[in-house]
């Protein structure tokens, strides 16, 4: 195979190879290659620097894709996303392997039996139910394709108002906190601007400010009167607007406070968005859903700000965080999903599959994928019989304790401790101590109670 790289479960040396063992396989590489086909590779990386580094071949062809089909996403792609490729080789050969390889597949990167992964048999009898290669098997690096086709599905289920949006085919991704790793690299250098509120995960900070050194700003999320302050939104999201990029993160229901908005206020977010968009700013709106569907009132919008601000311009890339994390109460398995969508272009769904490319690149250059094992047991769990109304009950029990907690919170023996912040959703309620330092209470409650 000159000039080319095979992959074989065993080797043997020969004078014109080079062989390097990697794991439990053989990489083989025949050196000999024509001058012309040489010549090119040079002249190639010749012409691949870029800020005085060499740019990869495959990731100029996705930025050309991106600049060509959508150029203000790609303003708004950080130095990282600019050089992230899928590569091809041993993944793209194992997936063509897997179709064409039918009397032996020396190239699948894993140790099988009569055409099955080997296993512990210690280990396959807790998952009886299930095939060896839905447990132990390599996941694709985007996920399995199964899984991100009924996640789309349940995501516009869910979110009436995507039917005929342009959105993206969701990534698997290991969490939602994953997830925002990657939008950071995709989309975040040092010194660009990130809008969050004044109540917020603290973990942002880490992804974005020591992990990537963004500039982070906020605004106040509440107005005295406990509404949400979408003017104060919009006055600093304009007083941005001259930046050539802004990076937005919105989280309802809002981690800690339990917070979701009404419709009104979820249409004013849209709608300073749109403004700044119009002013010139490039914007990459990301908003995570991370406890998505626990709306506990009726006047709550039970939609995803995401179906607000997809595809709505040209200049607002929408980016959709979510996962089964919270959704289907399996914490513990680490299962996200990104989804991103645009506007603008004539051929987006080109211009999604590069995107997909540059994320399964920085995917197989990280965490190379996500559980096989997790997404199985969730493909399994969403086509059975009862899964619609098992998460129904599980909803209802956390309502109840909603109210329960609503009940007690707002009694007027309380009032001079502490005041809550509004919620209406979620996980979690958030209050402002009147007079006693938080930490100091905390400290007094471990200890007493």
């Amino acid at each position: 195979m000159p000039g080319r790289w095979a992959r074989y479960g065993r080797g043997r040396q020969t004078p014109n190879h080079a062989i390097l063992h990697a794991r439990r396989s053989v990489i083989i590489w025949s050196p000999s290659r024509t001058a012309s086909s040489h010549n090119s590779t040079k002249e190639a990386s010749k012409s691949n620097l870029e800020g005085g580094r060499t740019i990869n071949p495959l990731a100029i062809e996705l930025n050309e894709i991106i600049r060509e089909g959508v150029p203000e996403l790609y303003a708004t792609l950080s130095a990282l996303g600019r050089e992230l490729y899928f590569p091809r080789g041993i993944l793209t050969q194992t997936a063509e392997a897997r179709q064409r390889a039918h009397l032996y597949n020396s190239t699948i990167g894993i140790a099988t039996s009569q055409g099955k992964p080997l296993y512990l048999p210690g280990l396959m009898r807790f998952l009886r139910d299930m095939d060896p290669a839905e447990a132990f098997d390599y996941a694709p690096a985007t996920g399995m394709s199964t899984l991100r086709e009924l996640w789309r599905e349940h995501q516009t289920e869910a979110n009436p108002s995507l039917k005929g949006r342009s959105f993206s085919l969701p990534i698997v991704t290991s969490g939602i906190t994953h997830a925002l790793s990657i939008c950071s690299d995709l989309f975040c250098d040092a010194g660009d601007l990130l809008l969050l509120p004044d109540k917020l995960w603290g973990n942002y900070r880490m992804i974005f400010g020591t992990r990537r050194g963004a500039d982070i700003r906020q605004y106040p999320l509440f107005r005295d009167d406990g509404s949400l302050h979408a003017q104060a939104f919009r006055e600093a999201l304009l007083s941005f607007a001259d930046r050539p990029k802004i990076l937005v993160l919105l989280n309802f229901p809002n981690n800690p406070t339990g917070y979701s908005p009404h419709l009104e206020e979820a249409e004013a977010i849209r709608d300073a968005l749109l403004e700044a968009a119009e002013a010139g700013a490039n914007l990459v709106v990301m908003v995570d859903d991370a406890y998505f569907g626990l709306f506990y009132e009726e006047v709550t919008y039970k939609e995803s700000l995401f179906s607000l601000i997809s595809g709505v311009h040209p200049r607002l890339t929408a980016v959709k965080l979510d996962g089964a994390t919270k959704e289907d109460y399996v914490w513990g398995f680490r299962l996200g999903f990104i989804t991103f969508s645009l506007a603008g272009g004539d051929d987006l769904e080109n211009v999604y599959r590069a995107l997909e490319k540059k994320v399964g690149g920085l995917i197989r250059g990280t965490i190379s994928n996500c559980s096989m094992l997790a997404q199985s047991l969730l493909l399994k769990a969403m086509k059975a019989p009862g899964y619609k109304e098992e998460k129904e009950r599980n909803y209802r029990l956390l309502q109840d304790r909603y109210r329960e907690v609503k009940e007690v919170v707002y009694r007027e023996r309380y009032a001079d401790a502490f005041r809550p912040y509004p919620f209406n959703s979620g996980y979690f309620m958030c209050v402002r101590l009147e007079e006693v330092d938080a930490d100091t209470l905390r400290e007094h409650l471990l200890d007493r109670y």
